[in-house]
This record gives C-alpha cells, structure tokens and sequence, in this order.
C-alpha cells in the first residue's frame, strides 16, 4: 500500500500558492521541515562549492533564493501555531525547535558560503551593483557576521547549542503564556456580577461564554474583553480579580511558571553578547537599529518620562475628583484607573465608551481602512469567498492597484478564541519578491477582538479600531512591498523602522472625513454625529499620560534587563527594582511584565528593542505632520512619497535615507510629543 501523500510536499496549486490548509495536519510538518531543510542544505552546499569566483548572481541572489520549501513550510506552521494551536502543533513546535535552530546556526556558519560572501563583500566598492544589490549583499553579510560567521573551535560550538537552546525557551515561554490565558476566565454568576456592563460587553461575555461550551457570562484574558470589563464593573472585587489573573501571567507556579525560563534566556542573551565582543546583550541587539546605541535609547525613554510622569499626577487629579465626587473614599488601584478614567470621560468630556462604539461596527471599520488605503494609494480589496484558509474566521481579499493589476492577497484574522495567542500581529506566508520568479505577497492580520453575540455585530472601542489600522499598516507594509529581493521585502526592516508604517496608517482614524464617511450607528446606519466627533477629539489627549507610563517603563526595564552586565537571579525582584528605582506610580502598572512579555521572551524581535514603539511614534507624527503640512489627509504627492519610502522600498533603503527621502530632512520629537499632550500643542 501506498504511503499516504503529505500536502506540505507536495505543488501547493491553490490561488495565490497558498497551502492546502484542509488537508494539512499537525504530523505533516517534522517530515516537511526534514526535508525542507535538507533541500536547504543542498542548495547551499552547491553555492558554496561552486568552482567559479564568486559573483552578485552566482552567491548572492542564489542565497536569497535558497530553502523557498523550507520557508514556506516553516511560514505556515508559524502562522497556525500563533492562530490555530493544538496541542498536538504545540507538541510539533517544542520538537522541532532545537532542529530548526540547529540548521539555521549551520546556514550561517558555513564556511564555504561565507568566504564567497566575505569575499564579495570586501570588492563591493568595486563591484557594478545596483543600489539593491548592495544592500542586499550588506545586509546578508552582517546577518551571517551576527549569527557567528566569524567564530571558531569551541566558541563557534557553543553558539550553536546556545542557538538551540533560545529556541527551546522562548516556545516554552510563549506557550506558557497562552496557556495561561486560555485556561482562565472569570465567571460572572448572576445581575450582581454583570453590574455596570453595557450591553455590547454582556453580549460578548455570553458569546465567550458559550464558545466555551457554558452558559451564562465569562470574561477571559483577551485584552478586548478584560479593559472593557475593567472600565465599566462596579464591582470592585471583581475588577480585583480579574486585573490580578492579567498582570500575574507567567508567575502562577507549576510547569507553566516563565520566571526561571526567563532568567535563562537572559543569562544565555549575555554570553550570546559577550562571544560577539560586546558588554552587553543591549549593545549587541542596538548595533544593527536606527539607534545604533543605549545612550539614545535612554535619551529618548529619559525625555518622554520625565514629561510623562507629570501629565500622570495631572490626570489622577482628575480621577480623585470624579471618585471624591461620587462620594467613595477607597484609594484608587491600578484596577480602579479605568473604572475612574471612563468616569472622566462622560463627565469631564461628556465622552460615554458604549455610546461611541455603536458607531465603530467591525465591518465598517475594516471597510475604512479599505477606504483609506484605496484614497492614498489606490488600493482595492475584493473579497476572494472562495478561497478556503484555516480558520472559519478568516476572510480573505485579492488586493489589486487602481488600473486592475493585483498585487497580492490579505488574510485577515479577527477574533480571540482558544487556541490563538493574546495580541494583534502581521504576518506572512509569502513575502513579495522578483529573484528566480515573480512572488506576489500573501499577508495575513491578526487581531483579538471579543465577537459580538451570534446575529449581533461586533462593536469596538476606537482603541480597538487603531489597532485594527495599525495591524493594517503592517499588512500594507508587506503588500506595497516592491523589490528585487525577498531578504529585503515587506516589513523584513530595521525593528525601530518596522513600526513606523503601522503607527502612521492609525493617524487617518482620527481624521473627521474618515468618521464621517464610516463611523456609522450599527443599528441606524446614521454616521456619528459632528458634536460627537469634537468630544472625541477634546478627549484625545486624556489618558495619553497613563499610556505613555505603561508604555515607558515596560520599555526602561525591557532595556534594563538586557542591558544587564550581571546575572538576574530573580526577574520579579529586578522589574520592581526598576520600578522602584524610577518613582514608577503603582496606580498605573506596566503594559507588559517581565513573565508574560512576549515580545521580549517568545523571539528575540523585540529584545531590548520594545523602544522601537517610542522611536517609531516620533516617526509617524512627524510624518503625518507632512500631510497636515499639505492642507489634505490625502494628498497626493505625499502620499506618493510616502508609498515609495516608507512602504515600498522594504530594506532596499537605509532607513534613515528612506525617511530623509521622503520629508526632506530628518524627523524631529515635538510633534509626538504634543499628540501625546506631554508638551503645549
């Protein structure tokens, strides 16, 4: 009898080259990865054994062309693995990661190749390359040079294994994580329980509830359903409990415990550190950024706190006067901030957070950001229904340009459910690229919205719709991607840059023509009125300082612990030791600590790098400042400009040059700084 056909294997003749995602099962991928990277290995070996010296075709494009099923395999399992988990895919991920790691040490510890790369990169003055070509050959080199290239005997050795053994923690340490928000809810017993919640919030806590397989109401750990829960409960205790079961993540004890996996992490970041020459893991991670070096990195957290802390005293003035009035004397909490924060809001502001999400219906919202996209860039999104994808929740869209052509493929992912990790996020099954053959990008948006009830719509908060836009600006990032290259495509960017195209697309959701246009009452279809629009907009900047706090010191003890020279014995005891050391306000908390800080300790991304937010933040309202500048949110030439620098030039452009390109002159702070309210508008 025949053995079965694996679908990894096989020519993945769907639209656009997507995977057979009905067919595929979690024991399809350590035979697909065994063979993918043995094909790697091959290809490679060819490269590097060639008999002719070295060239730009015959080494470098070849590299970037290399291990196409291997990356096409591994971009789908990571893909189901963050949305789709099992535990069986859960079992896969923990097996093949030390593999994983393994060849991918050995790619850029090949001797061969990178003698021919090495080679090629000292004759580059020398060499007719196009501007691409040579960032490409630049970039590829310092890849292999920071992966280890240049070790040797027992240092090289050691690399390896260290390699592996990152790879093993940070899938137990994301695991962890969604293990422990997947396996808690807080059950909402009867009328007394539900106290306070609006409408929209009960319907999704009997739709959380129910795809549980319970009745009644549940709150669970998706930011969407425990903010809005923490903003409207009148029931203290409550609030207590579920803020308590948020922040402690990661710390629970047993086998899901990340504090000693943490610690681990960052002891092996050191010594990856030191084997690169460097004091620390931060000089080693800042080296290849915008910033280059911690000094600037504090600058810019330095200047921000010192600004930040203020505007925070002056905003919980503002909630002890709205609990002074309401005649309650218990201190405020950092399960009270919200709860007192929205009473601001209606009575300072007269802003009420459920009467403007009837005008914010997920539809509509994803339809704006259509809209937005097709006014600056002539974008279409053309729903593809028959396109079959991974999940029942995913809908799909063929992007095409203004006179038809289409460029690529959005999937979009929207809502929290079991078995998909916490967090909004960009990813991609197939980058854009010209090397070997024409590769349309395949992008795909996740976010974690609380579904609405069955039949009814799901509203979001304007939190909610920036993170939509935001989680959009990636997908344009890789969807305008226009290169020869796919090591330099799409959002493949310097970590300070990548957020910049995201945090620039929110801005239009805050333009009154876009609200106008698609903030539409989900029952009436009436658009949201104009005196509305102003509360909005006189409201923008309170809550900015709470905000800017949270943000902040996650990124000063982030940088602090990787900037660490010594061992970190206990990670808990080092994050309040920062806390303490920088009069951080208890009553604002952090927006990630160290056991559930993801973007630290499930990949190296964000290590000492969650600043990148910050640096990226003076980027974009510097460069909105240019549309502003214009007179029109959507003016052409600007749009133009930014199109060709800042979402299609990919890492073919230095960064800085890329920006330079396109405003004329370097960025400047002051206009995060009065978006933020933390200086004078």
């Amino acid at each position: 009898m025949d053995a079965p056909v694996n679908p990894l294997l096989t020519v993945w003749d769907a639209p656009f080259g997507l995977p057979p995602f009905e067919s595929v099962r979690p024991e399809h991928f350590k035979p697909a990865f065994e063979r993918g990277m043995r094909e790697h290995r091959v290809e490679l070996a060819r490269i590097g054994a060639q008999a002719d010296a070295p060239t730009f075709h015959n080494t470098m494009a070849a590299f970037d062309a290399s291990g196409r099923l291997l990356s096409r395999v591994e971009s789908l399992f990571h893909n189901l693995a963050a949305s789709a988990t099992s535990d069986a895919l859960q079992a896969v991920q923990r097996e093949m990661a030390a593999p994983l790691a393994a060849h991918w040490s050995a790619v850029y510890m090949d001797a061969a190749l990178f003698a021919r790369i090495d080679q090629l990169h000292a004759q580059r003055e020398r060499l007719d390359l196009s501007a691409e070509q040579r960032r490409l050959l630049e970039r590829v080199h310092l890849d292999f040079v920071r992966s280890g290239a240049r070790l040797s005997g027992a240092a090289r050795q050691r690399y390896a294994q260290m390699m592996q053994r990152l790879a093993e923690l940070t899938t137990t340490f994301a695991q962890n994580v969604l293990h422990d928000e997947a396996s808690y809810v807080l059950v909402l017993q009867d009328e007394a329980d539900l106290d306070g919640l609006p409408d929209f919030l009960r319907a999704a806590a009997r739709q959380a509830a129910h795809e549980r397989g319970s009745s009644g109401h549940v709150i669970t750990l998706a930011r969407s359903s425990i903010v809005p829960f923490l903003t409207f409960s009148r029931r203290r205790d409550l609030r207590e409990q579920a803020w308590r079961a948020w922040v402690s993540r990661g710390e629970r004890g047993g086998s899901h415990d990340n504090r000693a996996v943490a610690r681990e992490i960052l002891a092996l970041r050191r010594e990856q550190a030191a084997l690169h020459g460097h004091a620390s893991y931060a000089d080693y991670a800042l080296a290849d950024t915008m910033a280059r070096e911690q000094s600037r990195v504090w600058t810019l957290l330095d200047q921000v706190w010192s600004k930040a802390l203020p505007a925070l005293e002056r905003e919980l003035a503002m909630l002890l006067a709205a609990r002074d009035a309401h005649g309650v004397r218990d201190p405020i909490e950092p399960w009270d901030w919200r709860y007192w924060a929205e009473h601001v809001r209606r009575e300072h502001f007269s802003l009420d957070e459920a009467e403007l999400k009837a005008y914010f219906p997920l539809s509509g919202m994803v339809q704006a950001a259509f809209d937005c996209a097709q006014r600056l860039f002539g974008l279409r999104f053309t729903p593809r229904t028959d396109i079959t994808t991974y999940h029942a929740d995913v809908r799909t869209y063929e992007v095409s340009e203004a006179d038809g052509r289409v460029i690529g493929l959005f999937l979009q992912d929207n809502f929290a459910r079991a078995g998909k990790r916490s967090g909004a996020w960009m990813s991609a099954l197939q980058w854009q690229h010209r090397n070997g053959t024409e590769s349309r990008p395949v992008v795909l948006n996740n976010n974690n919205f609380a579904r609405g009830q069955a039949g009814g719509p799901t509203l979001l908060s304007l939190d909610d719709v920036r993170t939509l836009f935001h989680e959009f600006g990636h997908g344009l990032h890789g969807l305008l991607s226009n290169v020869d290259y796919e090591r330099l495509s799409g959002t493949q960017v310097l970590r300070d840059f990548v957020e910049l195209p995201s945090q620039l697309f929110e801005h239009w959701i805050d333009e009154p023509e876009v609200l106008k246009r698609h903030a539409r009452h989900w029952k009436t279809g009436a658009p949201i009125p104009d005196e509305l629009i102003e509360r909005v907009r006189a409201a923008r900047r309170f809550g900015q300082a709470y905000e800017a706090v949270r943000y902040t010191i996650s990124a000063i003890v982030d940088l602090a612990a990787h900037a660490a020279r010594e061992p970190i014995g206990d990670i808990v005891a080092f994050e309040q030791r920062v806390l303490a050391e920088r009069h951080a306000p208890a009553v604002a908390g952090m927006n990630h600590r160290l056991p559930h800080f993801q973007h630290l300790f499930s990949g190296s991304g964000y290590a000492a790098g969650y600043y990148v937010y910050m640096w990226a933040e003076v980027l974009d309202a510097d460069a909105y400042d240019a549309f502003v500048e214009a007179g029109d949110p959507f003016d052409a030439a600007v749009a133009q400009r930014a199109r060709r620098w800042i979402y299609s030039s990919g890492n073919s452009v230095e960064p800085g040059a890329a920006y330079e390109a396109f405003r004329g002159r370097a960025a400047r702070i002051e206009a995060m700084l009065r978006e933020r309210g933390l200086i004078e508008a």
